[in-house]
């Protein structure tokens, strides 16, 4: 017997949709250098970034922060949140290609002017139907959820290392504010005894009034730039409070005591290798689940060209009323496949898997995109922290040779020498070399803390 040529086209179009949707994923790979740019020297000792990556610095007020982040910020319960939504999706994913049973009981009264009349009919039943999964949809719907779950996993670990980034940098700013306050403390003590002199000196005839309200206008500048450091020191404070989840009245940092370390300590910098980007950071982990996922609906979106068979079953009892429901019912069952398949749609299929291909291909490139970024990040934070090391070592000099030329300047002072204005111009040039002292230390951790994003904060791949 011939086969019609439209039946055998339709033949052939179905098994090339199920050759096609047969392909199997494979994770992106992309050309990365061997090397950083702008590496610096590392050793063996410090390549390994532990998950508390914030205990490098050796601060216990900052591990007190970010341990509280990580139990009380709304922004990642959230993320923790979406992540069991997509384990629910992964449940039900997982049931599709399951048998379902139902149970169904009715009453029916009916009636009709014939001469038979109408009746009562009471009827239960029990219903079993089952789709095989034939040509994988299931199967790629599942692993859709299953990729979908562990994106949520990977993105609520790159939320959780993004708080964790903020609130570090952001109290390195805060112990910043600090010690310019303590600067501020110490200075304007220096030019209290600056205008005592002065005005000592003033008494005795020695120099002009005009250098005593030099002296007074040099301390009143100072003590009211302190309003300005403690307003943003406020404001810094509440930053923080609300990335811990707390109020600030809840979360109060206080100063740190006179004598103490503000800043944090520098840890040594942490080595990596391009590649290792791929396997460190969970938003790049994310974007490529994210990409399998996609791979899946394009699956599941070629598999609609495709038949699907039923197999049902079904048995129940019926009776005219309850007493021979129970006594002598009578059986009705029906058992038998059942096959389905769309002959035209007008292109709907067809649109849905192109629809499909583009979010792949949308998805590839975003993934692309993402790592490029970090590679971008780590470089950033690389080339910072090369160029404010030396900056730091060139400005300890000048912190020290300011020192040194304020304090030549006061002995001339005293000697009658000099007028006030160069002691206040010596004193104005120190204070501003200590005070970008501490920017440029401050620049430092953060460009430190930048880098150890970058690199992921100590993440590993835990999907």
């Amino acid at each position: 017997m011939l086969v019609p040529r439209p039946a055998l086209a339709a033949l052939a179009t179905l098994l090339l949709s199920a050759c096609a949707s047969t392909h199997h994923y494979q994770a992106p790979q992309i050309a990365l250098p061997a090397a950083f740019a702008h590496a610096g020297p590392a050793t063996p000792a410090t390549a390994a970034v532990a998950a508390d990556w914030w205990s490098a610095y050796a601060d216990p007020d900052l591990d007190r922060l970010l341990r509280q982040i990580g139990q009380a910020n709304p922004a990642l319960a959230q993320a923790e949140a979406r992540w069991r939504q997509a384990l629910a999706l992964v449940g039900a994913a997982r049931a599709l290609d399951q048998p379902q049973l139902g149970a169904s009981a009715a009453a029916t009264r009916s009636g009709a002017a014939s001469a038979t009349g109408g009746g009562t009919l009471l009827a239960t039943g029990l219903d079993l139907a089952w789709t095989p999964d034939l040509w994988g949809r299931a199967a790629r719907q599942r692993q859709a959820a299953e990729a979908g779950a562990q994106a949520q996993a990977a993105l609520r670990d790159a939320a959780r290392l993004a708080l964790e980034l903020a609130a570090a940098q952001g109290y390195v700013r805060l112990r910043a504010l600090d010690a310019q306050l303590a600067l501020q403390g110490a200075t304007e003590a220096a030019y209290v005894r600056s205008l005592a002199l002065t005005r000592a000196q003033y008494d005795a005839g020695l120099v002009a009034r005009a250098d005593v309200i030099q002296a007074e206008t040099q301390l009143q500048s100072l003590r009211t730039q302190v309003f300005t450091i403690g307003r943003q020191r406020a404001l810094q404070a509440n930053a923080l409070a609300l990335l811990a989840g707390s109020t600030p009245a809840e979360l109060p940092i206080a100063a740190r005591a006179p004598g103490m370390v503000a800043l944090p300590g520098m840890p040594p910098v942490p080595a990596a290798l391009p590649a290792e980007l791929l396997r460190r950071r969970p938003d790049l982990a994310a974007a490529e689940r994210q990409l399998a996922a996609a791979h899946a609906q394009w699956g599941v979106a070629q598999t609609a060209w495709l038949p699907d068979l039923t197999l049902s079953a079904s048995g129940g009892l019926q009776a005219g009323s309850l007493a021979r429901l129970l006594d002598a019912p009578a059986r009705v069952w029906s058992l038998g496949p059942a096959l389905a398949a769309t002959l035209f749609d007008g292109g709907t299929r067809r649109a849905a898997e192109a629809q499909a291909l583009a979010a792949y291909d949308e998805q590839a490139a975003a993934w692309r995109a993402g790592v490029l970024a970090a590679v971008r990040e780590t470089e950033d934070a690389l080339a910072q922290l090369a160029t404010l090391s030396d900056q730091e070592r060139e400005q300890q000099r000048l912190v020290a040779l300011a020192a040194e030329n304020e304090r030549v300047v006061g002995y001339r002072y005293e000697a009658g020498e000099i007028s006030f204005l160069e002691v206040a111009t010596a004193q104005n040039l120190a204070l501003a070399a200590r005070r970008a002292l501490v920017d440029v230390q401050a620049e430092r951790l953060v460009a430190s803390m930048g880098l150890v994003g970058a690199l992921g904060g100590g993440w590993e791949g835990r999907l």
